[in-house]
């Protein structure tokens, strides 16, 4: 959704490139819960590094981004305003610190949010008569 869109934009505008760890669907269907994700990881993959500010999109399949962020090593860390420093993991905030990665937090996007999309698809579909 186009809160993502701008969320990325932002975050490429904090570096040379834009490198984006996407969750694979099993720590998705973790996190999320039943019905997630509900596009592949794949799909996702795709989508992400066909948009314009994405210099590359990549897979990793833990819960954690921890191995993603040793591989990588970001000089930024980039996440959306729905955290703050208190809220960020802390295995992740650890291999941060210890590589010396800038955290910086973008503002939320008020009123964008895929459980939010889907709420409303389901919303409309249960209205429709067939």
């Amino acid at each position: 959704h186009v809160g993502h869109v701008r969320y990325l934009q932002a975050a490429r505008a904090l570096g040379e490139l834009l490198v984006v760890g996407l969750n694979g669907d099993r720590s998705v269907h973790e996190l999320k819960g039943a019905g997630r994700p509900i596009t592949t990881e794949r799909d996702r993959a795709e989508i992400l590094a066909a948009l314009q500010c994405v210099d590359l999109a990549t897979i990793f399949p833990e819960i954690r981004a921890t191995k993603f962020l040793a591989a990588v090593r970001p000089a930024v860390y980039v996440k959306g305003g729905d955290y703050t420093p208190g809220t960020l993991d802390q295995e992740e905030r650890a291999i941060l610190k210890e590589i010396g990665s800038a955290i910086r937090l973008i503002p939320f996007e008020i009123g964008y949010s895929t459980s939010g999309l889907i709420e409303q698809i389901c919303t409309s579909r249960s209205g429709q008569t067939q």
